[in-house]
């Protein structure tokens, strides 16, 4: 089944529902045929190359939102920084020392449902900054917005819009009731009309089936979107998951390999949660379909070095896509 699948999607096919379902039950050595038909799509289709891309919290905390693994929810009493939208000065210090690091992409996140006009202002005028005195690729993630604001984006320099589905259609409701999944299928929709490219993905490890990562996959492949970041959960005392497990270092490659079959010309990026859940295992992700890697730190919780990540690349004889 694995040799058939790699050629279905090396002459222009696609993979079905039932065979991604399948694939969560594999087990030993087909495992590691798995893994190895996700490296094979991947260097078709990508070369041996990697996508660094780096975020910055630029306002955190205090959302209204109730997102049962988020931190950055007011609703739940967590010990993470609360400010306003930092200065221009301190973001562009930033964005400069992450392209330095070998950062490609830089982000700039901001927490809650959406943004308020005068933050939106703020933030063209940064980005427009941020064109001018760094070659960073540059991204935004802002919450909901809407088509014209999209545009406004757009001419100010950001090339990507980041907002994550965060799991299957089926599973949302589980997670948050403040907002609904299709509020987060429009602001999607809304920047991809306005000529952004879309950069969405989820958490796996929130108690969802495997049968459901399978649906966020294909409900990601429908929406059309060029990068996919891929978070394993990192239980945050204080919010309702915190005690619940991590996903196994296997089950993450699995669910790895599987999304880039699924998504085969999407970038397939290891994100948060990445150092916790794999352990030792980091590297063996850019060998099961992984072609791109947030790097430095998350929103609110820490990351390895990018040193050490630039390292594991050439350990791998990975190059850094420009």
């Amino acid at each position: 089944m694995i040799d058939e699948l790699v050629e279905k999607i090396k002459s222009g096919g696609e993979i079905t529902f039932n065979e991604a379902l399948a694939m969560g039950e594999l087990t030993g050595d087909r495992l590691n045929e798995l893994f190895l038909a996700a490296l094979l799509v991947t260097r078709h289709l990508h070369g041996n190359r990697v996508d660094l891309c780096s975020i910055m919290n630029v306002k955190s905390g205090r959302c209204s939102e109730d997102c049962i693994f988020c931190a950055q929810s007011g609703h739940y009493r967590t010990d993470i920084s609360t400010y306003p939208l930092l200065p221009e000065e301190e973001i562009l210090e930033q964005a400069c020392k992450m392209e330095a690091e070998g950062a490609r992409r830089f982000s700039l996140v901001t927490s809650g449902k959406g943004i308020s006009d005068s933050d939106f202002e703020k933030l063209l005028a940064i980005f427009e900054s941020l064109r001018e005195k760094t070659s960073l690729n540059l991204c935004a993630s802002l919450g909901i917005i809407n088509y014209d604001q999209a545009v406004l984006l757009r001419k100010t320099g950001v090339t990507r819009y980041h907002h994550n589905i965060e799991t299957s259609q089926s599973f949302y409701n589980e997670i948050c009731t403040t907002h609904s999944y299709y509020e987060r299928v429009e602001t999607i929709q809304a920047v991809g009309k306005a000529g952004l490219d879309i950069c969405a993905g989820g958490i796996i490890g929130l108690g969802e089936s495997w049968r459901q990562r399978v649906e966020m996959a294909f409900e990601l492949k429908e929406l059309r979107v060029a990068s996919v970041p891929v978070n394993i959960l990192t239980p945050i005392k204080g919010t309702p998951l915190w005690g619940s497990p991590v996903p196994a270092p296997l089950e993450v490659l699995q669910t790895l390999a599987m999304f880039r079959l699924v998504l085969p010309v999407a970038v397939i990026r290891l994100a948060g949660g990445r150092e916790a859940a794999l352990r030792d295992l980091q590297s063996t992700a850019l060998l099961a379909g992984v072609n791109g890697l947030m790097v430095g730190n998350y929103l609110t919780t820490s990351g390895r070095g990018v040193g050490d990540d630039l390292q594991m690349l050439r350990d791998l004889e990975v190059e850094i896509w420009e």
